[in-house]
Order: structure tokens, then sequence, then C-alpha cells
């Protein structure tokens, strides 16, 4: 096993910012960070310079793993570029959502599915934002008791969308504060002060669904390995910077207490339960923002359902629900002896 392992990011956006920060902050073993973009410049992360190549196959020539740092949504490089630097000896973790559902390629969040490493074909696919917050306070359960249905309403920070995002809630907030009309060039409604629920185009396998919503449908099904998975969600963009937050109901096939989901899940890795509605003890967004945990409260039973229960679900969608995801994939699968 090396000491130490030669790392390429492509693309320098809010996520692949935040890998950079993670591989430091982690202190993974990284012998070079090598970065990769449209264009050739310096970037600054951190407090370190670093000399961004342009992205060509020859560049990922020497990397042991390409990380591909793609706004959700986006398209273009992992498709062009991903096989190749696998072909040219990369094991490449793409945050894109271009290979999540192909067969070749395991999807994975480290605390609930890292055996399906060990099938990798050089390609790795991190799972969506929501899909991994979701999963993280699902899964512990479900390993317990099998889940046979969900429902889901999502509250997604503007920066899943990526920098102009953040930046346009900014913008919007400071016209707002000064008496004019907000302007808007990123989402087709005003953000600031507003809810928009629709995330992603229409999903023609399920009308009437947004392809956000479709995501956390068919991921889970693959992550869990339960293809008979019912999910039902409603995904929004909400006027917050950072950190996703997920409202769920759970349908189990046995009883579950919620004094049993709250025990499961304290010991769950990567999770922290806040749970004392009398004393306002509950996850928010600013509470995890720019932390690597995902928080669970609002434990309780769902009375509308048999077998029944309801969580409230919150992790940094930059971090643990992108950059902070990828990393750990790469550790896991050094840790394990894959690479």
């Amino acid at each position: 096993m090396k000491q130490a392992y030669r790392v390429g990011l492509v693309g320098i956006g809010a996520v692949g910012t935040e890998m950079v920060k993670v591989l430091r902050q982690r202190k993974f073993p990284a012998a070079e960070i090598r970065i990769l973009a449209r264009s050739e410049r310096d970037e600054t992360v951190g407090g370190e310079t670093f000399h961004v190549v342009e992205a060509t196959p020859a560049a990922f020539d020497g990397l042991d793993f390409a990380l591909f740092a793609g706004t959700e949504g986006s398209k273009g490089a992992s498709r062009q570029l991903g096989w190749e630097a696998v072909r040219r000896g990369c094991v490449v973790i793409d945050n894109g959502d271009d290979f999540r559902m192909d067969p070749r390629v395991p999807l994975v969040i480290p605390e609930i599915n890292a055996d399906a490493l060990a099938a990798h074909q050089g390609l790795i696919a991190n799972p969506n934002c929501s899909t991994i917050i979701t999963l993280m306070g699902l899964a512990p359960l479900h390993r317990r008791v099998p889940i046979r249905r969900v429902t889901a309403v999502t509250f997604q920070s503007v920066s899943g969308t990526g920098r102009a995002a953040i930046d346009e809630l900014d913008r919007q907030v400071h016209e707002w504060a000064d008496g004019r009309v907000p302007t808007r060039e990123v989402y087709p409604r005003q953000i600031a002060f507003n809810v928009l629920p629709q995330i992603g185009g229409l999903k023609a396998e399920l009308p009437g669904f947004t392809s956000e919503e479709a995501k956390l449908l068919f991921e889970s099904r693959k992550i869990l390995g339960a293809p008979g998975l019912r999910v039902a969600a409603t995904c929004v963009r909400v006027p917050v910077f950072y950190a996703h937050s997920v409202a769920l109901h759970i349908e189990f096939s046995a009883p579950l207490s919620p004094e049993e989901a709250r025990e499961i899940l304290a010991n769950a890795p990567g999770v922290r339960v806040r749970d004392d509605l009398a004393n306002a003890e509950f996850p928010t967004p600013l509470d995890v923002q720019h932390g690597d945990e995902v928080q669970v409260g609002r434990v309780r039973a769902d009375p509308s359902v048999e077998n029944g229960l309801a969580l409230w679900v919150v992790g940094d969608n930059i971090r643990k629900g992108a950059a902070q995801n990828a990393v750990q994939i790469a550790e896991e699968m050094i840790r394990r002896k894959l690479v």
C-alpha cells in the first residue's frame, strides 16, 4: 500500500473548493493535489495557491484518484473524461449524476454500503446530496427493521445550485433591504423570502415529479439494495445558504419505537441525535453548516400509518452531501486496499 497518493480535482467551484479543504482537514495522504478545470490559472483555497491546469486526457496521467466535483445537475466533465481517466490509471470518484444508475458503477455512502466498493471498475459515484443526507438518517433504521415506504419533503439550500445561486440569494436580500426589486438570473422566481417547489426538470419515468425527486427514489433503492422500496418526495429550494433539511415519514415492516430509533441513530457513524422538543433542541441548517455530522431530531411515532415514524434530518450538502463523502470514499478504498 502506498504511503501517499496523487489526487486530481476536476472543477474548482463550490464543491471543488470544499474538496480541497476536506482533503487538508482530514489529513488525506496526498502527495499532490492537481486541480483541473476549463482554463489554466491560479486559484487560492484556504490560503494555499494552486496552479490550475486545463482538463485534458493527458492531465490525468500519474494520478491515483480523480475527484470530479461537478455541481449537481451539470453535465459534461465526467461524461467526457471520466472513463478516459480510468483508462489512464485513475480511480474516479464522480460527484455528478451521469453514472449513478450505471450498473458498472457503485453508488456509495461509506457509512452505509462501503462493501459495494469491492465491485468497482474504476469509477465510483457520489450519490445526490439530498439522498446522502436522507439515507444517513434512514439506513441505520432500515438495517434493524426493513422500510416499506417513505414520504420525504426536502428543504434544500441554494449552495446545491452552485456559487451563482449563493450570490443571487445574497444580492436579493440586499436589494430587498434597500427597497429595490430583487433581480434574478439563476432561479426562475425570487428565492429570497420565498420557497420554490421545483428542483430539476420533469422526469419522464415519474410523471409529475422532478429529476431531484426521482433521484431520491432510484438512488435510495440502489444504495440500500431495496428494489421494492416506495419513496414519494417533494423537493423544495429554500432561502438558506448551506445545508439541506429533510422531513421524513416512514412506514416500517414491523414496529420500531421512537426510543429504539433514537438509540440506533445515536450509535450510527456520522450521525448525531438532537431531540428534546421541550427545550427546543433539534437540528437546523445553521447548526450543521460547514460540519461533518448529519443530525437527526423530531423522532416520533407517525399515527397515520401502521409501524410509522417521523424524523427530521439535516446535513451540510456541500460537505457530507458532496465533498466529504467523496473523500471518505477514497479513504475507504485505501483502507480496504482497493487502490
